[in-house]
């Protein structure tokens, strides 16, 4: 079993959390294996896509080591831990609740939650949440806003969700935001109604190249 502090880096080392959401789970692993060849290794089943939790327990044995498959949409405690006993090995909430990230500490596994303005980004912070997720990131101003809100709070780990992409990831990343969450962007579920895999790996590697030329 990874150590918290093992999982928490390879997150900001990959510094990409690719969210599956779909409209059935059975097509989850199959998602996550095209994500894999196109470099991302930190997947996010949601808990909204139904069978998610049992989809988590086959792609965790799957993939071992090699991806890291953690939980999103993560409402309340309750599900936390059912998904961890799943195999997560993250959890994303898009909302706060101080339950669900006492939760995970009590695993041992890294909790990202949910805020829109500062005083919800200390909230999550200050309850023990590792990172934390900025939701809807385009809505409330993009990159701009991210600078906005690390030049008073510079000690928060944030994830802009919503509206992040590969023409987009590295502005973020360069603003200072520590990992991107990328979604329908990355996985539209028309692409995944085809089952048209060759078409998701190639937009994860391009978003993964993105990514690495931020670093540089």
């Amino acid at each position: 079993m990874k150590a918290h502090f093992e999982i928490l880096k390879k997150i900001l080392d990959e510094k990409i959390v690719a969210i599956v959401r779909l409209d059935s789970g059975e097509q989850l692993v199959h998602v996550a294996e095209a994500l894999n060849a196109g470099g991302i290794s930190v997947i996010e089943f949601t808990c909204s896509t139904p069978g998610a939790l049992e989809m988590i327990k086959e792609a965790s044995g799957r993939f071992g080591e090699e991806v890291l498959i953690g939980a999103g949409t993560v409402l309340d405690p309750e599900t936390a831990r059912a998904a961890i006993l799943a195999g997560a090995e993250f959890i994303v909430s898009p909302t706060i609740n101080p339950d669900t990230i006492k939760m995970c500490k009590r695993y041992g596994k890294p909790s990202i939650a949910g805020a829109m303005t500062p005083s919800e980004m200390l909230t999550v912070w200050e309850a023990g949440a590792d990172l934390v997720k900025v939701f809807p990131a385009s809505v409330i101003g993009g990159v701009d806003y991210i600078k906005a809100v690390l030049a008073p709070l510079p000690q928060l780990r944030l994830v802009p969700t919503g509206g992040v992409n590969a023409d987009n990831a590295a502005q973020y990343l360069k603003a200072g935001a520590v990992v991107v969450a990328v979604g329908g962007n990355l996985v539209d579920k028309k692409v995944v109604s085809r089952g048209d895999w060759a078409a998701i790996t190639a937009e994860a590697q391009r978003l993964v190249s993105a990514v690495r030329n931020a670093s540089k």
